[in-house]
């Protein structure tokens, strides 16, 4: 990716419903040239979708919660099988398959407490859960830029420094 690339993502990511014309007139390209690089990273797959971000108090689902889960037994189709069925629960925002004391951290906005609480007992009755923790959400803040990061941004791999070799 270029500096335009760079630049057009930020744009999108910023205002996905701008138009190719301002796009272009803000970085003083032809509308023609704005396309096709926003094709291009279509294409690549750097771009992925365009989605409405949902107020969830608008929509009566402010408690948001954090749940840990435990499989038994730890086997792939076990962990598949289970991620579907959390993935196509209404309440579920994300999930994610991670290591360490969990298996699976699922994101999830229910009205309230009490709804909170009924997900997470539903939930246990899972045969293949062998625990299963829930954090409510205070604040959530999400960052809705993402770019590239720069080789100095990254972190070496071989000593966790930053890639310059200063730690």
């Amino acid at each position: 990716m270029d500096e335009l690339d760079t630049a057009l993502l930020r744009m999108l990511q910023n205002d996905a419903r701008r138009t190719n014309r301002d796009m272009a007139a803000e970085l003083g390209i032809a509308p023609s040239t704005c396309l096709e690089r926003i094709r291009g990273l279509r294409d690549r797959g750097v771009i992925r979708g365009y989605r409405a971000e949902v107020d969830l108090q608008a929509i009566d689902r402010s408690t948001q919660a954090i749940i840990s889960i435990k499989l038994r037994p730890q086997a792939m189709a076990v962990a598949t099988a289970f991620q579907d069925y959390v993935m196509q629960l209404p309440q579920t925002l994300d999930m994610f398959m991670v290591s360490g004391a969990s298996d699976f951290l699922a994101h999830v906005a229910v009205k309230d407490t009490q709804a909170l609480r009924d997900l997470v007992l539903a939930l246990a009755k899972r045969q293949e859960i062998a625990d299963i923790r829930s954090s409510v959400v205070f604040e959530h803040h999400r960052r809705t830029t993402i770019m590239p990061l720069a080789a100095a941004d990254q972190v070496s791999r071989s000593g966790g420094g930053a890639a310059s070799g200063t730690p």
